[in-house]
């Protein structure tokens, strides 16, 4: 018991000595241990003091910097919206010098080429082998069933019209990524994206008499094959960067698309005018690369189901490049239409996903 009291005083001087004058008593240990406990809750306070500016502080700054990969996304998300929603007057133009199956071909292909020459010079290695299969659908659904349809429609439908049915495209997205990924978005976010493609499916039918003419079924096939291809894209884009992710998907296609534009080139006629190059340029530099690789890192950034909810805008604008680059006329109900819709996508960038 001695012992064990001498060892106590020992470190207790050595304790004192060390944090200020040397103590050469017994009594100042006890001294010290009496004094101990306010010199803690002193320190304590101020660690606690300290301790709570600097969590606030922190969680502010995680705040600012978890919000700003969500900004940037939401961004990308959007100019990839802009960037598709001129694909339609663009094709229509490029259906002046080409015909359906030979643009497809072709803007697949100067497409391919483009994604290749940005995968070389970044010496980009080829994906994992377990990959290749969502590339596969990525291909099918974005690079050729999406453009192909569309094509198809776009010679027996306006463009006015088809934007508006291809706005049934973020809950088509939307209800494809839930199955696939096993996510659920929030009651409030089904809501708002059903509303939407209600008011979207309504417009089409009062434009079109009631009833869906054959561009419409090429139109659906097309939402459906494009669905797809979003949902397995965004997936992808999670695991690798999203333009490789379509440039690996366009160098898939390449081989096929290659031989598609030889054979097709040789059996239907071009002529070439301004209007012609012009829409195959940008449906394939713009629409099929550009606005793919930013989209799908949108997507990656801010979620699938919420960055389709922005395609929900697509239709306004192609309304808009269909009135000043086509001469279209305007459905009256689109301002109405536009109201809705921009409402629709409001409710869905804040609802939880």
């Amino acid at each position: 018991m001695r012992t064990q009291n001498s060892a106590t005083s020992r470190t207790t001087i050595a304790v004192t000595a060390t944090g200020s004058s040397r103590t050469e008593t017994t009594g100042t240990a006890s001294g010290a241990g009496a004094a101990s406990p306010a010199g803690a809750r002193g320190a304590a306070s101020a660690v606690g003091t300290t301790g709570a500016s600097g969590t606030r502080a922190g969680s502010a700054a995680d705040a600012r910097a978890a919000s700003a990969p969500r900004s940037r996304g939401t961004l990308l998300a959007g100019l990839g919206v802009v960037s598709f929603s001129l694909t339609f007057p663009s094709t229509v133009w490029g259906l002046e010098s080409f015909g359906p199956w030979s643009l497809v071909a072709v803007r697949s292909t100067l497409a391919a080429l483009i994604a290749g020459a940005f995968l070389l010079a970044g010496r980009v290695p080829l994906p994992e082998r377990r990959h290749w299969a969502g590339l596969a659908v990525v291909a099918c659904g974005v690079v050729i069933g999406f453009p192909l349809l569309t094509t198809l429609a776009l010679q027996t439908s306006t463009t006015s019209h088809a934007a508006v049915v291809v706005g049934l495209l973020p809950l088509t997205t939307a209800t494809i990524a839930a199955a696939r990924t096993g996510r659920r978005p929030s009651r409030a976010f089904w809501l708002a994206a059903v509303s939407g493609a209600v008011v979207v499916l309504g417009f089409t039918l009062q434009q079109s008499g009631g009833s869906f003419s054959t561009g419409d079924l090429y139109l659906f096939g097309a939402l459906l094959v494009c669905a797809a291809g979003y949902t397995e894209g965004g997936r992808l884009a999670a695991l690798m960067p999203g333009w490789q992710v379509i440039g690996w998907a366009l160098v898939l296609c390449l081989p096929l698309m290659a031989v598609a534009s030889a054979v097709a080139l040789s059996i239907e006629p071009v002529h070439l005018n301004a209007h012609g190059v012009i829409g195959l340029v940008w449906v394939a530099a713009g629409s099929t690369f550009f606005g793919l690789y930013v989209w799908y890192r949108g997507m990656a950034a801010i979620g699938i189901p919420k960055a389709s909810q922005l395609q929900l805008a697509q239709p306004l604008l192609t309304l808009f490049w269909s009135v000043f680059l086509l001469g279209e006329s305007l459905p009256l109900a689109a301002p109405v239409a536009a109201v809705a819709v921009l409402v629709c996508i409001a409710v869905t960038q804040r609802a939880k996903s």
